[in-house]
């Protein structure tokens, strides 16, 4: 295999698996905050809703269509990860290995089916570091300026990127190449990246910054879920891909510190190890430092192509181990299995995320049953508690004459508020009791029931049914916003 044949097969695997289970949780709600654009959300930035909407709008309904950009991402990633080695001075075999153990990251293989901002954060990352990395070679201060400008995209994906250019100008001053901040196209490049960004800070400004916010929901999400700071290492080193992503990763970062060949790019290994303490003080996400995979890979293959390497390493980075990490990593990342495998067999190895694809479509019929079977539907209410439920109510409930429906959780909770003349609510959750004390009555009338659709995030959700209300919507709703926020 070639460094030119890994982006084929990259894609291969990924579009033969697209359309397969169905839309995950988070694309329901980028189509849903689509339907509903404006400069900023209460969870990130305008540009995954942006694309969520062009996307349907080309293609109305299709998940194949959907997740054509972050295959691109995931494809471009791979190149641009290899074009990395072959500014650190790598040749053919440098570059071939950076970018197959790219393609068999789980992170960047899973991120590509996926349209989310994981997907697309961790590729602009690469391309500024390519960018970088490439100024250090040639000093063409033009690509200072684009720099910039991919900044710019990247930050209306996600702020995260801000966090890498603090961290990476610290790393820079001290280890250099320090002449980079007395560049006038640097702060030009700055410039168009703030300029740019202005809309959406008036948006987040005249909301009361709640993006701040949403830094404390996701750390108690992660300690709550994911283990919290004991597990941001293991779990970020996973991401990078067992074995080889991981080995090449650590061995990338280690001679990015102690080889005198690569001494101008020392500060990426500065940056990597800085921004993985900041991702852990602050209860960060483990995929946030995959930006920084693709470097650290590059340096790894630089210094494996050069035979400067110890005999093990050398060894690892064999095709047959790359072969394993294939076969290791593909079916926790991709859909690989029918679903009806899935549900006949709990124990087959599937991504993470394929609860949250299967049983949305049948959860929307089952609340739809519901729904017509209530006393007065007409002036009834739909309210899902997380943001994917009711993502999959608005996109699957509708076409079954359900009304659109209201989330108080995440970037859901300002798009929708149900309108005064619904004096009921049918509540789809776990946790209704924040509608206490808003209503006269709280029962449970049904659960939700999506069949031999499994295994979903769906199945088995109880839902309420709250009548006679008290107060204005208007006054209930930040209550249940607080609250499931």
């Amino acid at each position: 295999m070639s460094r030119c044949s890994c982006s084929p097969a990259c894609s291969a695997w990924l579009l033969l698996t697209a359309s397969r289970y169905g839309y995950m949780g988070d694309e329901l709600y980028f189509l849903a905050a689509g339907r509903h654009l404006a400069w900023g959300y209460v969870d990130q930035p305008p540009m995954l809703p942006l694309i969520a909407h062009v996307m349907d709008t080309i293609a109305p309904g299709s998940v194949f269509v959907l997740r054509l950009p972050a295959v691109l991402a995931m494809v471009a990633s791979v190149v641009f990860a290899a074009l990395i080695a072959r500014e650190l001075g790598g040749r053919a075999k440098a570059q071939t290995l950076t970018a197959a153990t790219c393609a068999v990251s789980t992170q960047f293989i899973a991120s590509g089916h996926y349209l989310a901002t994981s997907t697309l954060d961790p590729f602009l990352w690469t391309v500024v570091i390519w960018l970088l990395v490439r100024w250090i070679r040639t000093r063409s201060d033009n690509l200072l300026l684009w720099a910039g400008m991919v900044t710019a995209v990247a930050l209306y994906v996600k702020f995260l990127i801000g966090g890498f250019w603090v961290v990476a100008i610290v790393a820079l001053l001290v280890f250099g190449p320090r002449e980079l901040r007395r560049r006038p196209k640097l702060w030009a490049g700055a410039a168009i990246a703030v300029a740019a960004l202005v809309p959406t800070l008036i948006w987040q400004a005249t909301h009361g910054w709640p993006q701040l916010g949403m830094g404390e929901a996701i750390a108690a999400e992660v300690d709550q879920t994911w283990g919290g700071r004991l597990v941001w290492l293991p779990s970020a080193l996973l991401t990078a891909g067992f074995p080889i992503g991981i080995a090449l990763l650590c061995y990338g970062v280690w001679r990015l510190l102690r080889s005198r060949q690569l001494q101008p790019y020392r500060f990426l290994a500065w940056a990597t190890l800085g921004l993985a303490v900041v991702f852990i003080a602050v209860d960060g996400r483990s995929y946030y430092i995959a930006g920084m995979f693709g470097p650290c890979w590059a340096a790894a293959a630089v210094e494996l192509e050069t035979g400067r390497a110890a005999r093990w390493w050398r060894w690892l980075a064999t095709w047959p181990v790359y072969v394993v990490a294939a076969l290791l990593a593909l079916p926790i990342s991709l859909p690989v299995w029918p679903q009806v495998w899935l549900s006949a067999n709990p124990a087959l190895p599937s991504p993470t995320f394929a609860f949250a694809e299967i049983g949305w479509p049948e959860a929307a019929r089952s609340v739809a049953d519901q729904f017509a079977k209530l006393p007065d539907p007409a002036h009834t209410a739909l309210v899902g508690e997380s943001y994917w439920s009711a993502g999959a109510l608005d996109h699957y409930g509708r076409p079954l004459g359900l009304p659109e429906p209201a989330g108080p959780n995440r970037g859901y909770a300002t798009l929708v508020v149900p309108p005064d003349s619904d004096t009921s609510v049918l509540f789809l959750g776990a946790d209704p009791q924040p509608l206490l004390g808003h209503f006269t009555d709280l029962r449970q009338v049904g659960k939700v029931d999506t069949g031999t659709a499994l295994p979903s995030v769906a199945d088995d959700t109880p839902l309420w049914l709250a009548t006679g209300r008290l107060q204005p919507w208007q006054q209930i709703w930040p209550h249940l916003v607080n609250t499931h926020n």
